[in-house]
This record gives C-alpha cells, structure tokens and sequence, in this order.
C-alpha cells in the first residue's frame, strides 16, 4: 500500500481483498471478467486505486442479486456514466422474470418434498402402494421399466 497524506493511494491485491472481504482469486477473476481494473508495478505486481474497495462491494452485491459476470460487465459502464439504456432495463427485467420462474419452480419442489417427507414419517400401506405405482409408471414413461 502507498500512503499520501493518510490516504491510500494505491493497494496490491491482497490488501484489496481484505478491505473488500473477498479473495484474491475473486479478484483475479474479476480482472479477467473485464469488471475490475488494475494497474502493475514495475514488477508486475497488481496495484488498485482508493475507489477499488466499493468497485468490489458493488460487483459482489451484483453477484448476490443473481447476475452473471457477463451481464455485470455490462451494467458496470451505466453505473460510471449513470445512464442506462433501455436495452438494459429490458435486460435486467428478464433477468427478474428468470429469477421468479426458478422461485416458483423450486416452491413447486418443495411442495412435492413435503409431501414425500409426509409419506416417510406417516407410512401407510395405501401411501406406499401409490408411491410404489407412482415410480412404475414413471420408469416405464422413461423407459426404464
């Protein structure tokens, strides 16, 4: 770390990480993603500018909404300029139609995984004869019976 006056001017990866609470290797793959930037030292040593630390807080909140690294590389520029383009917008709406789809489907597991956790801890003869009848007709669907 390069220190001006108190401040941080300049920190190598590690201190990056630590202050950003990720990795260095995340911070690897944020470089190769194209959604972090670095400068090197003479000896080839990653350095990063003060603003690094809320750039990386910003990529990991991106993550945890769900977005790939792709579509993060792509909202990153509209964050520095402050403008997006309604392409995005229609983008980032997909994205949330996406995510709702998978919320649903996995409701619909869940249920289904109640029901089986319900047979498993009340077992009766006519439940296990539907599961048993169940099974056979989805194997032969299948076309393993």
């Amino acid at each position: 770390m390069v220190l001006l006056d108190d401040s941080v001017v300049e920190m190598r990866i590690g201190e990056l990480a630590a202050r950003a609470g990720v990795s260095t290797r995340a911070l690897r793959y944020y470089e190769e993603q194209g959604i972090l930037h670095s400068s090197r030292t003479a000896s080839g040593q990653r350095v990063y500018g003060p603003s690094a630390v809320d750039r990386v807080r910003l990529i990991q909140h991106l993550f945890s909404a769900g977005l790939a690294s792709r579509t993060i590389a792509l909202i990153l520029p509209c964050v520095d300029t402050g403008h997006a383009p309604p392409e995005m917008l229609l983008s980032l709406h997909r994205e949330r139609d996406r995510i709702s789809q998978l919320m649903s489907d996995l409701e619909v597991a869940r249920g289904r995984l109640d029901e089986v956790i319900s047979m498993t801890e009340n077992p009766d003869e006519a439940r296990c004869e539907a599961v048993r009848d169940s099974m056979g007709r989805t194997s032969a669907i299948l076309g393993a019976g």
